[in-house]
């Protein structure tokens, strides 16, 4: 058996220490949870009183508060700021999962999602449940077939994956209620709104959650909404239980999503697919370049890394269903091609000419960029 180095050895004076910090710990947890046994009360109180579930002036009073009592105790505020940011995230979500923003007056619905064992389709039955709704699951191992879940629903949530979506749409619209509200969750818009707008007569908004299935929490989460037919007041009802479960709502038209969404998904997937098959054709030791890595390299790799071990599917879809696609892939290799010439000809004036018209075009956005970057790059190094 291989001895373990000397500079391996835990002194014997650093056990007990270890375990007094452990001790520390578990009463902090201990404290943590009483804190969110009394979160619950909060929530019953905003539940019944309507109150908001987030109170800024409270939340700065608090950090403000929790930053002096740091340096007074010689802690660094900054640190306990961070923490106590986190904590307040928590009880937020906490709260929302409790109802604390729904009306008590709004009546319970019967949801139907299609797709519902999937990862997106599961997040949405969590969050119709955990607001007292009765939620019918439909997919391709479930006895409820997709006509049968939709025909007594209120609510019909299309959560299939984009290659089905519209094939969907036309089988089970004919089928809904006529005063429900049929929803689509795609990451693109005006393809499969015009399919329900055309298969079904009632309320049609297509959504878009701009996010996955694999966040720890909703709060602060963005969804992008597109009101195409409301003839039952759903719209805002709809709005009602988004916000109350921290999401934001973000209205939008088809139109403007799909061009939108052409930049932030199909451009972005597109440029980290390359940096991906770059790094692969060249056979590149990956590990290797980590023991030379800066923290904006390795957030680049885990990003590529991350988005290599998803779904081809579901990236392929995404970009090969956006409308405004072959536009921006043609821009991309455009801009490509031309810096490519000035790096390779060494033409340092058109490189730094290049360099000043994209820093204009971000404008103010670039000091924000530095700022909330660093921000995110201290993170990234504290985890080792």
């Amino acid at each position: 058996m291989e001895q373990q180095s000397p500079s391996n050895i835990v002194p014997d004076a650093l056990l007990p220490l270890r375990d007094e910090i452990d001790q520390i710990d578990h009463k902090i947890v201990d404290l943590l949870r009483q804190r969110n046994d009394v979160v619950e009360k909060v929530a019953k109180v905003k539940k019944t009183t309507g109150f908001g579930i987030r109170d800024f002036t409270r939340e700065q009073s608090l950090l403000v508060d929790r930053g002096q009592r740091a340096q007074q105790a010689g802690l660094r505020s900054e640190v306990i700021e961070s923490l106590f940011r986190v904590i307040l995230w928590a009880s937020r979500d906490r709260q929302a999962s409790l109802g604390a923003e729904v009306p008590q007056a709004m009546k319970a619905k019967n949801i139907a999602i299609i797709g519902g064992n999937g990862g997106m389709g599961q997040l949405f039955v969590r969050l119709f449940a955990e607001f007292g709704h009765t939620v019918l699951i439909a997919d391709q191992d479930t006895e409820q077939t997709n006509t049968s879940a939709v025909q007594n629903a209120d609510v019909i949530v299309i959560a299939v994956p984009i290659a089905s979506t519209q094939s969907v749409i036309e089988e089970v619209g004919p089928h809904c209620k006529k005063d429900a509200l049929l929803i689509d969750i795609t990451s693109t818009k005006q393809q499969p709104i015009e399919t329900m707008l055309q298969h079904f007569k009632g309320s049609v908004i297509g959504t878009h959650p701009l996010f996955g299935p694999s966040v720890h929490s909703l709060q602060g989460q963005r969804i992008a909404l597109v009101c195409a037919r409301d003839t039952n007041n759903w719209h805002d009802w709809l709005c009602h239980v988004l916000h109350a479960r921290g999401l934001s709502v973000l209205e939008t038209t088809a139109q403007e999503h799909d061009k939108a969404m052409s930049i932030v998904q199909v451009l972005t997937h597109q440029t980290t697919e390359v940096l991906g098959r770059t790094i692969q054709q060249l056979d590149v030791d990956v590990r290797k370049t980590l023991e030379f890595t800066s923290p904006i390299y390795l957030m680049e790799l885990l990003m590529a890394a991350r988005h290599f071990a998803q779904s081809a599917d579901l990236y392929a879809s995404i970009q090969m269903s956006n409308p405004e696609t072959q536009t921006v892939l043609d821009a991309l290799s455009e801009a490509g091609n031309e810096l490519r010439e000035v790096v390779v000809t060494k033409d340092k004036e058109t490189f730094r000419k290049i360099f000043e018209e994209v820093h204009a075009h971000f404008g103010d956005f670039s000091e924000q960029a530095l700022e909330q970057s660093s921000f995110l790059i201290d993170r990234l190094v504290e985890r080792g």
